[in-house]
C-alpha cells in the first residue's frame, strides 16, 4: 500500500495535494494541515478492478420499517439523567442512539461533569466509560472523591477505535462516554491520533455503532487555541448535538450551552458551580449573579435577558470617567462593544449627554455574556447613571430595546421577565409605554411599571427621582 501526503483544512475538510496559507473552498487562513493517507489505485489497474466490486441491480440487506411502527414516546426514547440543567440543555434527557460531542477549555470540568453524569444513571442503567487520556486507576480516584456510584460503570482505558467498538456490540451498555475523541486511533489509517483523517473517520465509526445499537454516546472534544472544536467541521456536523462547557477559571460557576441540538432548543442555558466534591446545580443563577451588588452606587442598573426558557437577571455596571487619551476609550466585558458604541451615539443625539471627551466602561458582573437586545435601555440607564453620578434605585430593573431614533422597542417574554424580577424583588420595572396596554397590572401586585416611549423619558424620570 502506498502512501502519500496531503493538506486538509481543518475547518471544511478540503484536501490539496500541497500546502496553501488560505483554504480554497471556505478562506480560512491557516489551517491547513499535513496528512498521510493510502494513495488511491490508478483507473484500470487490477488493483483498482478488484476494490471496485459491481452493484448487482436490485440486491441489498437494507430493511425499511413503516414510519407509523416506531416509537416516539419519551419513556422509551429518552433517559432521564436527573441532572435538571443538563436534561434542561438536551432538551428533556439523553436521547437513545443519540451522539453528544462535549467540548471546552482544558480544565473546566468536562470530565468531571460526565464521571458525574454516569454516576447520576448508573441506578439505573450500566455505564461504560472508556478513556485515552488517563488510566483506570486515575479514574477511580477522581470517582472516589466525586463520590459517585461505582458499581454499574464499567472502565476501560483504550485508543483503538475498532476494539472499543466490538467492546461496546459485546457489553451493550445503555450509555457510553468517550474521553476523547482526539486520543482515539483507527489502526488501519496511518496518521497519528489527532489528525484530521483519524479524528473524522474515529467519529464516524462511533457514530454507526452507536445508531445501530441505538446506545446514546458522549464524546468529549479538544478546543485549539481560538476556542473551536478541534478538528474537522465534519464532525460537529454528524452528531446530533454539541454542547460547550464554558466559564472563567478564576471564576467557580461553569455555563453549558448548546451550539447544535436535533431534539430541543438551542437556546437552553445550564449553570453549575465548581466546588471540591464536584459540580452543583445553580438552580437561582438570578440569585447567584446578584448577590453582594454594591447598593448606592452611581453606574449600576439591572437587566433581564432570556436564555432558552428561562430569565436570567444580571448586574449591569459602567463608568464614565474623563480621558487622559487624545482618543476616548471605550471597552466593555460581557457585552456587544458594537451596541455599546451604538447605543453611545443614541444617548448623544437623541438625549443630549455627551460622552466624546470621556472614557466608557461597561462590564457584566459574573462574567456572564449578554447578547439580548432587551438589556440595551439598562446599559444606557447604567451609563447616564455614572454620568451624572446619580445612582438608580436598587429596585428597579429597566426591561428594553432601544432604536436609532431614541425609542424605547418592546420586546419578547416580558410577562416571563417582569415575574422573574418580582420574584427576586424588585418593587419598580422601566418597560415600552406601548407594552403596558397588553399587560395587566393585577398580575404583578407587587411592582409598580413605569413605562417609557423615549429614552429621554426614562432618563428624566431617573434625573427627577421619579422611579
Amino acid at each position: 500500500m502506498k502512501l502519500k501526503s496531503v493538506y486538509v483544512c481543518s475547518n471544511c475538510g478540503e484536501t490539496s495535494p500541497r500546502w496553501m496559507g488560505r483554504c480554497p473552498s471556505c478562506g480560512s487562513w491557516n489551517t491547513m494541515n499535513e496528512d498521510v493517507v493510502a494513495e488511491a489505485p490508478k483507473a484500470g489497474t487490477p488493483a483498482a478492478r478488484q476494490a471496485a466490486a459491481a452493484r448487482q441491480e436490485g440486491v441489498t440487506t437494507l430493511t425499511a420499517r413503516r414510519l407509523s411502527e416506531i416509537s416516539t414516546t419519551e419513556e422509551k426514547s429518552r433517559i432521564l439523567t436527573g441532572i435538571s440543567e443538563l436534561d434542561r440543555v438536551l432538551g428533556g434527557g439523553i436521547v437513545l442512539g443519540g451522539v453528544v460531542l462535549l467540548s471546552g477549555e482544558p480544565g473546566v470540568g468536562k470530565s468531571t461533569m460526565l464521571l458525574q453524569l454516569c454516576g447520576a444513571i448508573s441506578n439505573q442503567h450500566s455505564v461504560l466509560y472508556i478513556t485515552g487520556e488517563e488510566s483506570v486507576r486515575q479514574v477511580k480516584l477522581r470517582a472516589a472523591r466525586l463520590k459517585v456510584p461505582q458499581d454499574n460503570i464499567f472502565l476501560a482505558a483504550e485508543n483503538d477505535v475498532d476494539e472499543i467498538c466490538g467492546l461496546i456490540e459485546k457489553e451493550k451498555p445503555d450509555l457510553v462516554v468517550i474521553d476523547s475523541i482526539q486520543t482515539m486511533r483507527c489502526m488501519d489509517i496511518s496518521s497519528s491520533s489527532g489528525t484530521v483523517s483519524q479524528v473524522k473517520e474515529s467519529a464516524a465509526r462511533l457514530l454507526a455503532v452507536a445508531k445501530k445499537q441505538e446506545i446514546p454516546m458522549f464524546i468529549v472534544g479538544h478546543v485549539n487555541k481560538d476556542g473551536a472544536i478541534a478538528g474537522p467541521k465534519v464532525m460537529e456536523h454528524i452528531v446530533d448535538t454539541v454542547l460547550y462547557f464554558e466559564g472563567d477559571k478564576m471564576l467557580p460557576y461553569r455555563i453549558l450551552r448548546a451550539a447544535k441540538n436535533r431534539y430541543g432548543s438551542t437556546n437552553e442555558l445550564g449553570m453549575f458551580d465548581m466546588t471540591g466534591t464536584g459540580l452543583a446545580e445553580i438552580e437561582n443563577p438570578s440569585q447567584m449573579l446578584l448577590e453582594g451588588r454594591p447598593l448606592g452606587v452611581s453606574g449600576n442598573c439591572v437587566a433581564c435577558t432570556m436564555e432558552g426558557s428561562r430569565p436570567i437577571l444580571s448586574e449591569i455596571q459602567a463608568l464614565a470617567t474623563k480621558t487622559n487619551f487624545p482618543a476616548p476609550r471605550r471597552a466593555c466585558s460581557g457585552y456587544d462593544y458594537n451596541r455599546m458604541n451604538l447605543l453611545i451615539a443614541v444617548l448623544e443625539k437623541r438625549a443630549g449627554y455627551f460622552f466624546g471627551n470621556l472614557d466608557v466602561y461597561v462590564n457584566i458582573v459574573g462574567g456572564i455574556a449578554l447578547r439580548d437586545t432587551a438589556c440595551d435601555l439598562a446599559v444606557c440607564l447604567s451609563m447616564v447613571s455614572s454620568l451624572l453620578d446619580r445612582p438608580v434605585s436598587d429596585k428597579l430593573i429597566a426591561i428594553g430595546e432601544v432604536g436609532l431614533g431614541g425609542e424605547v422597542r418592546s420586546v419578547p417574554n416580558l410577562e416571563q421577565r417582569l415575574h422573574e424580577a418580582e420574584r427576586i424583588g424588585f418593587e419598580r420595572a422601566v418597560i415600552p409605554k406601548h407594552s403596558l396596554a397588553h399587560l395587566n397590572a393585577a398580575d404583578y401586585p407587587g411592582m409598580k411599571l413605569v413605562g417609557a416611549a423615549y429614552i429621554a423619558d426614562a432618563i428624566n424620570a431617573l434625573k427627577n427621582d421619579r422611579l
